[in-house]
């Protein structure tokens, strides 16, 4: 999403993406779960990227929307969905192209922690709910944030950069740390009940597949799930 250049990367990212520990046997698997049945409903994803989770969604009988700022990424996301979904190059930095209560849910995977500030966000997933819709997403789990920046404040909200490698690339990402009592406050203060707060474990085929993977995520926190209700 913002600040960082997927285009540029598109294709490798996808790639490894759909099948890599991380995304395929442990956040994909679990933020479904936390979606929970979506049949017949309208649900936005927020920060599609290569369509993914709309693929998922839709097989569960959503009806889905979906955005993301990297044109790269929807462009992947329309030859794969084939005109299933709706879907939209939009900056959660800035408001959202939705009416009211155009959703009953909002899915948003591995997003958040690229945003500098999640007041706007926020307040926008609540304003395009309907009254008790819910907000799901998965974030960076801030202790797995601070540990591998060596910053030495915990408790501000900073931003630091990683190298990632995808394919023959290697790019610079900038994400946004910010400590968990800050999460709980710019949920509250968007109008959002806290339902569920998750610490899942990744699909027990990870211990074969990806025994390495598997120790880190059953030993060390690596992202969090938060399943929200609009008041």
């Amino acid at each position: 999403m913002p600040n960082n250049n997927y285009d540029s990367f598109a294709a490798d990212y996808q790639a490894d993406n759909e099948n890599n520990a991380w995304n395929a046997y442990y956040e994909r698997p679990a933020i479904l779960a936390l979606a929970g049945d979506v049949n017949g409903i309208r649900v936005l994803d927020a920060g599609c990227g290569g369509g993914a989770h709309a693929v998922a969604l839709l097989e569960r009988g959503a009806i889905v929307t979906g955005i993301d700022s990297s044109a790269g990424m929807l462009n992947i996301a329309q030859h794969r969905l084939k005109g299933r979904a709706q879907l939209l190059l939009a900056d959660l930095n800035n408001p959202l192209p939705f009416d009211e209560g155009s959703f009953d849910l909002v899915l948003s995977s591995l997003v958040m922690h690229y945003l500098p500030d999640w007041s706007l966000p926020l307040l926008e997933f609540n304003r395009i709910l309907v009254p008790g819709g819910r907000l799901v997403f998965s974030t960076h789990h801030p202790f797995m944030d601070h540990q591998s920046s060596g910053h030495k404040n915990y408790f501000t909200t900073y931003h630091f950069q990683e190298t990632w490698k995808r394919g023959e690339k290697e790019i610079s990402m900038g994400f946004w740390h910010r400590p968990l009592h800050a999460m709980f406050d710019a949920l509250k203060a968007a109008g959002f009940r806290v339902d569920v707060l998750s610490e899942p474990q990744p699909d027990p085929r990870t211990r074969e597949l990806f025994p390495e993977a598997y120790h880190s995520l059953t030993t060390s926190p690596r992202f969090i799930f938060f399943s929200v209700i609009k008041e």
